[in-house]
């Protein structure tokens, strides 16, 4: 594309760029990597010694123009690098976003099933759609890796220019409260915002709830979305009423809301409520399992009624859904259930956790660990929260980085003081709570869902919990092999 249509006339006036007006620019870019003459690179990091470098590099491979935060020669100084950055990438790949009904869905926990869900009803009502996540992206037929819950600028603008030309038509999106600080979606002009909850997670980056809640709330406003759905339920999320300029329609099954479930019923196979969408009453049977995910079908409900979908679309798309990878998963492992849940914060946990309860009457085991250079607050308040809805605990990895196991475990031990056993090995601890386990009895393993590596001192080895609970079944009898409870401390 040529430079004069990717950046404003003022932009180039200012920065005496009328040089540069007609060349052709073949790509727009962060990563100094992949820098060539005929591209401009945007230098993104705010560490004044790693942005001189990653600009001197820019400089010797001949980048086209180099954009920074800071003063350094040959280099355009700019007050917002990457709101930028962001414009930028939309006017490159040629406002395909305008194109699209976009769907952002924001929150600590369900945003990945509300995407999917809404993407499934749209889906399963004859309507094309895109969806951007945790677990991926996928559209007409393809499936990507997502290198970010939200990506950046650049890889979000060329996904929709690549899905409008596949002829998509809605896009549902995960929102992080990260791209939303770090403006990975500005530009794009949200149809409908949707706030499922706020609560801990991801204090290393923002130090306080109150900064994390501010961040969520920001995204909520007219500069970024139309209209927006929200949980009345959830105590921070209420905060939207004094910040949101847009209409805001109200989801719940505590307090009065526009969207509200009763007559709810869970079990294994599923959940049954009626729901009230707005005064459009719709009995629901769908087979997302637990509390939880009758919120995030509320939530889904009123995504697809603003989007245009009748009572009778929004009961046949959400009655065939089937479970999002990774979330609530169940295995029948030879009368015992295993749920693999992504669960990794306090609340995540702990809406699992009380699932499961609710779900036999036999004993509920839990599998879990911490992610490594995360937010070590939250991990002894999950080992309190295991060990209170949980019968037995196994503490385990997750994915450790570059911190030590011994130490995750350590944090996660201050929480609790019951009896409990660690194994850091994710499939031996498996195997462990399986093996004393009985028929009707519930394993959860969570905090990793449907990833498909754990993260060890900088590497990525592959591992999935699905293939290790199937590996399990296949190295073991499948009959129940009893006395081992007492050898690990049930």
């Amino acid at each position: 594309m040529v430079f004069e249509k990717i950046f404003d006339k003022e932009f180039i006036k200012e920065n005496n760029l009328q040089s540069l007006k007609k060349q052709e620019v073949k790509l727009l870019t962060k990563d100094v990597d992949k820098i060539s003459e005929d591209s401009v690179y945007f230098c993104l990091t705010s560490d004044f010694e790693n942005a001189k470098q990653r600009c001197s590099i820019a400089k010797q491979k001949g980048a086209m123009m180099i954009v920074s935060g800071f003063d350094f020669d040959d280099c355009i100084k700019v007050e917002d690098v990457r709101d930028l950055f962001a414009s930028s990438c939309a006017s490159f790949y040629e406002r395909a976003c305008d194109s699209l009904k976009i769907v952002g869905i924001s929150g600590t926990n369900g945003k990945t099933t509300t995407s999917y869900v809404v993407g499934e009803i749209l889906k399963r009502n004859g309507k094309s759609v895109g969806v951007i996540g945790t677990n991926g992206v996928y559209y007409a037929g393809k499936t990507l890796d997502c290198p970010l819950t939200t990506p950046d600028a650049d890889f979000l603008h060329k996904t929709f220019l690549d899905m409008k030309n596949a002829g998509v038509e809605y896009v549902i999106m995960e929102v992080s409260a990260h791209a939303i600080v770090q403006k990975r979606i500005n530009s794009i002009n949200f149809e409908i915002g949707v706030l499922t909850n706020i609560t801990q997670d991801h204090l290393d980056y923002f130090g306080t709830m109150e900064n994390y809640q501010e961040a969520k709330l920001s995204f909520f406003n007219s500069s970024h979305i139309k209209s927006a759905i929200a949980c009345i339920d959830d105590e921070r999320t209420k905060a939207i009423f004094s910040t949101c300029d847009v209409p805001i329609t109200t989801y719940g099954i505590k307090n009065p809301a526009d969207c509200f479930a009763i007559d709810v019923y869970c079990s294994m196979n599923g959940s049954n409520f009626v729901a009230n969408v707005c005064d459009n009453v719709l009995p629901i049977k769908t087979n997302l399992i637990g509390n939880y995910n009758v919120y995030n079908s509320l939530a889904s409900l009123c995504v697809c009624q603003k989007l245009g979908l009748s009572n009778d679309e929004l009961e046949r798309g959400l009655t065939y859904v089937n479970p999002v990878e990774g979330r609530f998963n169940v295995i029948n492992y030879s009368g015992r259930y295993v749920v693999i849940d992504f669960a990794h914060s306090p609340d995540g946990l702990m809406n699992v956790l009380k699932t499961a309860k609710t779900l036999t009457e036999k004993k509920v085991y839990v599998i879990f660990g911490c992610g490594g250079n995360r937010d070590k607050g939250k991990r002894s308040q999950m080992g309190e929260i295991a060990e209170k809805y949980a019968d037995y605990v196994c503490l385990t990895d997750d994915n450790p980085r570059f911190e030590k196991s011994e130490a995750i475990i350590d944090d996660i031990e201050q929480g609790m003081t019951k009896p409990h056993m660690v194994e850091p090995d994710r499939k031996t601890a498996i195997k462990k709570m399986l093996d004393f386990s009985q028929a009707g009895d519930i394993l959860v393993v969570a905090g990793k869902g449907a990833e498909k590596y754990q993260e060890i001192a900088g590497e990525k080895h592959s591992y999935n919990d699905f293939d290790a609970v199937y590996s399990i079944f296949k190295e073991s009898s499948p009959v129940y092999m009893g006395g081992k409870g007492e050898k690990y401390g049930c």
